[in-house]
């Protein structure tokens, strides 16, 4: 019966182990705290006083699987992670570099977890991830509060790493080469609730858009092989995960730089046939990388989710040109008329990016005309930001702060409305629904998901009747729909493959 989260239960494979965060503590960004007692192999507890570890995950899902790997290792070291940073020896920030926003939520963060060092200064304050791996020589330099430094490429190494720290000598900077590629033999703590995981099928980007820098950060395309990914799948349905989220920058481009060039169309059946997960959700396609192979392949397995994410960023055909994005407005028309007729009740989500230099009111009227025509569910707008470095900060005609944010603002207007409309669909239907556990908004409603709604990003269904428990997949009768959450009362209690 559902009245709060229940403890982790035993688990069959000890590679990987699920947290016993409160469901609804994982938010961006994810202040990892308790975890489950058992370690995750049997030869790793070789340390008789375990030592105290606070970590604070910031940015994408990508990165918050590194911030996994990076706690089941210093778990194997005998580091006991603990929810109070106060209470914490070791200090750990994986942050995100990837846009100016972002660099300055890592170093509040940063500055923050100073403050309890400055009240005990026998703490280590350790920064991982790709703000280091972009700017670490400065950082190194700038932030005297800072014990080490880890880059994207360091996340095997960070017990290594702490343990080749030399006390009272200048603050060490780890920083090589981008070649790391994480595999089924690392252990992994999962941080998300235990019915849901990410899995991460490439590292890396081949493609080079104007204003991106993750290639540089995270360097060229790197495949897992599909053995690889099925093992760590099996683990995890063994480990109690019901749904499975495939991550990448680009999960379209897997496997072309692997021998045979196996494609996400290969990969796929593998999973499903080698695993009983029964979700799988893919993010993110790039458009020039959606085709009918995909999508037959997704009409004709109901475990891969109706839900695709297209970060399009643009539709003019211009801009996008000056993005070094492959494709123009038409293709997208194609794409979305395409995935319509062979998965007609998708949910579509994508990313734009408005105030991108050179962007007229001409190419804001195409983009919301485009939008009125094509009707997405769930849309991401952000102002573009200049990044050093990035081809597209040396373009001409800038557009004004103010200017982004009413294009901004004006998209989401329409893209609101929108989703309103299209929730509608669902009002009277019956949905299956992915129990993540009580509400948010009050604890005397349940709270989950439907194939439409992925999680973190999008809306929920917020449950009205019945009793259940987190992870549980049952039917839901939606009564109610608004722009972003559904409401919906419970045909049966207590069903649900777990």
């Amino acid at each position: 019966m559902m009245g709060a989260q229940e403890p982790a239960s035993e688990i069959p494979d000890p590679t990987f182990q699920p947290s016993n965060l409160p469901t609804f503590q994982l938010q961006s960004p994810w202040h990892i705290g308790m975890v489950a007692q058992r370690l995750l192999n049997s030869n790793q507890s070789r340390i008789a006083m375990p030592k105290t570890c606070h970590m604070v995950s910031l940015g994408c899902p990508k990165n918050l699987v590194d911030s996994e790997v990076m706690l089941g290792l210093l778990q194997g070291a005998g580091y006991r992670v603990c929810e109070a940073p106060e209470e914490a020896e070791l200090l750990l920030v994986n942050t995100c570099g990837f846009i100016r926003s972002a660099v300055d939520e890592a170093i509040e963060e940063i500055l923050t977890l100073a403050e309890y060092k400055k009240n005990d200064p026998t703490k280590i304050l350790v920064v991982a991830g790709c703000l280091v791996q972009r700017y670490g020589a400065e950082l190194r330099r700038e932030l005297p509060e800072v014990d080490l430094f880890v880059g994207t490429e360091g996340v095997r190494d960070i017990v290594a790493a702490l343990e080749g720290r030399h006390v009272g000598a200048d603050r060490q900077l780890h920083l090589p080469t981008a070649a790391f590629l994480m595999d089924s033999n690392l252990p992994r703590t999962l941080t998300t609730p235990a019915h849901r995981a990410y899995l991460k099928i490439t590292e890396g980007c081949d493609n080079r858009c104007s204003y991106c820098l993750i290639p540089s950060i995270r360097g060229r395309l790197r495949s897992r092989t599909p053995e690889d990914l099925l093992t760590e799948a099996v683990r995890l349905r063994a480990a109690g995960v019901q749904e499975l989220t495939l991550i990448a920058q680009d999960l379209g481009a897997y496997g072309r730089d692997l021998d045979g060039r196996p494609t996400l169309v290969d990969l796929l059946p593998r999973l499903l046939e080698g695993c009983d997960i029964p979700w799988l959700r893919l993010l993110y396609l790039h458009p020039s990388r959606v085709d009918r192979d995909l999508l037959n392949l997704m009409a004709a397995n109901p475990r891969l989710l109706p839900y695709l994410d297209i970060p399009m960023q643009h539709v003019s055909s211009r801009i996008l040109r000056l993005m070094n994005r492959p494709y123009g407005s038409e293709s997208l028309t194609r794409m979305v008329r395409e995935i319509r007729a062979v998965l007609p009740d998708a949910a579509l989500r994508t990313t734009l990016m408005v105030g991108f230099p050179g962007e007229t009111e001409d190419d804001m009227r195409e983009l919301l005309a485009f939008l009125e025509a094509n009707r997405f569910d769930h849309v991401g707008v952000f102002a573009y930001e200049d990044e050093e470095g990035s081809v597209s900060a040396g373009l001409p005609d800038h557009c004004d702060e103010a200017v982004k944010e009413e294009r901004r603002q004006r998209v989401m207007e329409v893209q609101n409305r929108i989703s309103a409309e299209r929730q509608q669909r669902f009002v009277g239907r019956i949905e299956t629904v992915l129990v993540e556990g009580l509400s948010r908004e009050t604890d005397l409603l349940l709270e989950g998901r439907t194939r439409y709604q992925a999680p973190e990003i999008d809306g929920c269904v917020y449950i009205t009747s019945g009793t259940t428990r987190p992870g549980a997949l049952i039917d839901v009768r939606i009564t109610e729909a608004h722009a972003y959450d559904l409401v919906g009362e419970m045909v049966e209690s207590g069903q649900g493959d777990l």
